[in-house]
């Protein structure tokens, strides 16, 4: 069993009930409970309380970037010029608010945050870091563009 910090407890059928959505998210509530051998209204409880207790934070579809025509995505790092509690909290609200922006961490070591954006081209990556990102107190950016997704998932690795 699987016990987060609000001591909640996941068993096998919660586990089987997420690595099935995980894998199709639009699985009805009746082929999921086919998969994980439980009657519909069982199944239909678990999720809800799965729902409710945090694990199932939404529902989305998974969009092919470079169908969509972004065709670069990069790894950004970060150093904030300052790092009092206003500067800090300005950055991750513009962050939040762009649309490029994929992930933002606040990381240990040699810089603050990195930032998983995807762009259209070289020209937006360009805009990108000198109207939006230098802008909000940055002191540093390294970029790294990405040449290939060799494993991209969301889905962890329940067991």
């Amino acid at each position: 069993m699987i016990k987060n910090s609000q001591s909640l407890m996941l068993d096998d059928l919660d586990k089987a009930l997420l690595r099935s959505l995980q894998a199709d998210g639009r699985l009805s509530n009746v082929e999921l409970s086919r998969k994980i051998n439980l009657s519909p209204p069982a199944t239909h409880t678990r999720l809800k309380r799965l729902e409710k207790d945090g694990y199932i934070r939404q529902y989305s579809a998974v969009v092919d970037r470079e169908k969509a025509g972004y065709d670069l995505l990069c790894f950004i790092h970060i150093s904030l010029q300052m790092h009092q509690v206003e500067q800090v909290e300005k950055f991750r609200e513009a962050t939040r608010k762009m649309p490029e922006v994929l992930e933002c961490h606040h990381i240990t070591g040699e810089y603050d945050y990195l930032l998983k954006v995807a762009l259209h081209n070289r020209k937006d990556l360009e805009r990108f870091v000198v109207d939006k990102i230098t802008p909000i107190g940055v002191a540093r950016v390294h970029t790294s563009l990405v040449l290939a997704e060799v494993k991209s998932t969301m889905a962890l690795p329940l067991e």
